[in-house]
């Protein structure tokens, strides 16, 4: 499960641009707290804070709790987050405020176990990955960092699904019209483009060797029209 982090929140009375503008000014970061069936809530938060908590990537599967300037404490997690794309800075943040019975849509992190006892990967194939990350279902104060995928078994040419993953209790896929593949173990680039060129070859030659024929073929037809029409010539 994600640890809390604790953040303090500023109510803000005003919402208009040059206000959000001020805040960025003084180092603050202005939010919005929605959710749980109560009005919005305009707050900022400290932009040092926030920004630490972005740069780990787990900004938006991390809990946490928000102690605002009139005293009252909530748990919140970042929903959407607005980057300046000049600056490369955070300039909005969405909070959704979580009760003990809500969930959540998050993306997880994948984390590959087993890689050096995969019989595919020892002979020589490669680790292909499709999703690095898989969108689950979560309770929103039990939400996991990381999900395990064992590879250990997987042999050239198999792939690993998101069925096949132990998901921890009440965590469910979000996409479940269809099963997910995560990654696969495949041959290295250089084999691959060698069985391109292999057959582009065999190809080739087949090609040259019809049209060789063809060729023998139609000139053994034009010798045989050439020679009755001098025989034609010679009864005349």
């Amino acid at each position: 499960m994600s640890e809390a982090n604790i953040f303090k929140g500023e109510l803000r009375e005003n919402t208009g641009k040059s206000f959000t503008k001020s805040a960025r000014k003084e180092g603050n970061i202005p939010c919005i707290v929605y959710g749980d069936k109560k009005d919005p809530i305009p707050v900022n938060i400290n932009s040092i804070s926030a920004l630490k908590l972005y740069n780990t990537g787990r900004m938006l599967t991390t809990l946490l709790d928000l102690e605002l300037s009139n005293g009252e404490k909530m748990k919140v997690i970042p929903k959407d987050i607005q980057i300046d794309p000049v600056k490369d800075s955070i300039i909005h943040i969405d909070l959704l405020r979580l009760s003990g019975d809500s969930r959540v849509s998050v993306e997880i992190q994948v984390n590959f176990v087993g890689e050096n006892d995969s019989p595919g990967i020892k002979s020589g194939g490669v680790l292909t990955v499709t999703r690095y990350t898989v969108e689950l279902d979560c309770p929103a104060l039990n939400i996991p960092e990381t999900i395990n995928v064992d590879i250990s078994k997987l042999e050239m040419g198999e792939s690993v699904k998101l069925s096949d993953v132990s998901l921890p209790e009440d965590v469910n896929p979000v996409i479940t019209d269809r099963d997910i593949t995560i990654a696969s173990v495949t041959a290295p680039v250089e084999e691959i483009e060698e069985e391109i060129i292999e057959e582009t070859s065999e190809e080739d030659s087949e090609e040259l060797a019809d049209g060789e024929e063809a060729q023998t073929t139609d000139g053994k037809e034009i010798s045989e029209e050439s020679s009755e029409d001098s025989t034609e010539e010679s009864k005349e």
